[in-house]
């Protein structure tokens, strides 16, 4: 199916691994133009050539930390200098936590905040002029199950990832006018590398049987039996940057294997 999106722009987020890979991989597919940011300045380059070489697109690496003004500045100005602005946005930066709410000093609550809410805010602040110029566009804001089921142990990743998909609401009504298209996603359970990488240091000294672990995992949350991968995952990013999903306005999307206990 012709998604309708060669030679579209996007910007992506947490763009060298992962999801945010998953969907430059997804995109570039569809000939999207692409400039990919992270903080790791090695792997961003080596895989924006190899997303270049292998799709036959432009792909543009920026090498920043979206969680401070700085960062998110330097993104936007690169999205004006290389293509004069950008078509898609995807806010994919973010991590997990682990901690209290008791013990987590007030220095972790403004650290999270900084990279799950104010790098959305700031890009949309430093986008949207470039997409009202170019007729419209897309903004997918990559949350969680968790923003509305939360695990125990990551009170600051839930309360974060919970006032990001409010902030897509919100950014959704303020920009439709503009035939600016924002969306939320709340994946489950998706096999990243932080995933195996966790596993596998939760299970050295017990025989080392992380995909076990995971398997278990699986079985707690997920009534699908198992983690998704981070194309399957994609695959909806991309559809939903396109007008296939033009009524898609506002909206959050739970891709989670049914994880979510609710309806």
């Amino acid at each position: 199916m012709d998604l309708g999106l060669r030679d579209k722009v996007a910007v992506i987020t947490g763009g060298s691994v992962g999801i945010g890979l998953a969907v430059a991989e997804g995109l570039a597919a569809e000939g999207v133009h692409l400039i990919l940011a992270a903080r790791g300045g090695e792997r961003l380059a080596a895989e924006t050539s190899r997303l270049a070489g292998q799709f036959g697109v432009r792909a543009v690496p920026c090498a920043c930390d979206v969680a401070t003004p700085d960062g998110t500045a330097s993104l936007a100005a690169m999205a004006e200098a290389e293509f004069g602005g950008a078509d898609i946005l995807i806010n994919n930066a973010g991590t997990g936590s682990n901690e209290t709410i008791m013990e987590a000093p007030d220095e972790k609550w403004q650290a999270y905040w900084d990279l799950h809410v104010m790098a959305a805010v700031r890009l949309a602040r430093g986008l949207v002029p470039g997409m009202r110029r170019r007729g419209g566009g897309v903004i997918l804001h990559n949350a969680s199950i968790c923003a509305t089921q939360p695990l125990w142990y990551e009170p600051i990743y839930n309360v974060t990832k919970a006032a990001l998909m409010m902030f897509s609401k919100t950014l959704a009504n303020e920009l439709v006018k503009d035939n600016i298209r924002v969306n939320t996603v709340n994946p489950g359970l998706i096999l990243t590398p932080d995933w195996i990488k966790t596993a596998k240091q939760l299970t050295a000294d017990k025989g080392g049987d992380w995909q076990g672990y995971l398997d278990g995992v699986a079985r707690e949350h997920a009534p699908i039996d198992r983690f998704a991968s981070p194309e399957e995952l994609a695959n909806f990013f991309v559809f939903l940057c396109s007008d296939r999903a033009s009524y898609s306005v506002g909206s959050t999307y739970f891709v989670d294997g049914g994880m979510l206990n609710t309806v």
